[in-house]
């Protein structure tokens, strides 16, 4: 059925994070989650902002292209990508990947590309943004770095560190223009494009 021209649009988050559903949450508005199954492998000569839009955008396509007919949503696609020294870092993986991350980044300023995309499926319009955090890692032994990394285990985040949990002992400083971000959702960009899109935040049209 055609969604009710008194009805917001639905809302669906393209991603299988918990971390980002989390956050989402944060808004109190009802969403579905749906995840996409996208070939996230940089491409070659490809910067970090260039990858996380580039993923974040396909995301909300993809899930937005197996909608049926009559189906109009705004879908939310993120991507985040971090990066020192022109390298880019991903998601770990394994413990052994993790602690050879933080061993490379403390001391280090790494910034966090956390790319996001409004999709609305019903105008095939996109909205999207870049949002940079600069971080700091403190210079810390191998031991306090393998302690962490078996309380936590953050072998699912880019940069093996949770700066929301005991990950946030790992840094010395923080800059950015909004503090969800890092986590890996910026909600402030993500209010703005929903506003934009017509979308009813607080009773705002």
């Amino acid at each position: 059925m055609p969604d009710s021209p008194n009805r917001p649009p639905r809302l669906i988050l393209a991603s299988s994070s918990p971390y980002r559903r989390e956050l989402l949450e944060r808004l109190r508005v009802p969403f579905d989650v749906v995840v996409p199954a996208i070939d996230e492998t940089p491409q070659a000569g490809e910067t970090p902002e260039a990858t996380a839009l580039r993923l974040a955008e396909a995301k909300a396509r993809k899930v937005a292209s197996e909608l049926g007919a009559n189906q109009a949503a705004l879908v939310i696609g993120s991507d985040q990508v971090a990066t020192y020294d022109g390298l880019q870092i991903g998601k770990p993986g394994t413990h052994e990947n993790a602690l050879a991350q933080l061993q490379a980044m403390r001391g280090r300023e790494v910034l966090f590309h956390s790319a996001l995309c409004l999709f609305d499926s019903a105008s095939n319009l996109a909205q999207t943004a870049d949002v940079i955090t600069r971080v700091r890692f403190r210079h810390l032994p191998d031991a306090a770095l393998e302690a962490y990394l078996q309380a936590e285990t953050p072998y699912d985040v880019a940069g093996s560190a949770k700066s929301e949990g005991l990950g946030i002992v790992l840094l010395e400083a923080i800059h950015s223009d909004d503090p969800t971000a890092l986590v890996g959702l910026p909600l402030i960009a993500l209010s703005s494009m929903l506003l934009a899109a017509g979308y009813p935040l607080l009773g705002a049209q």
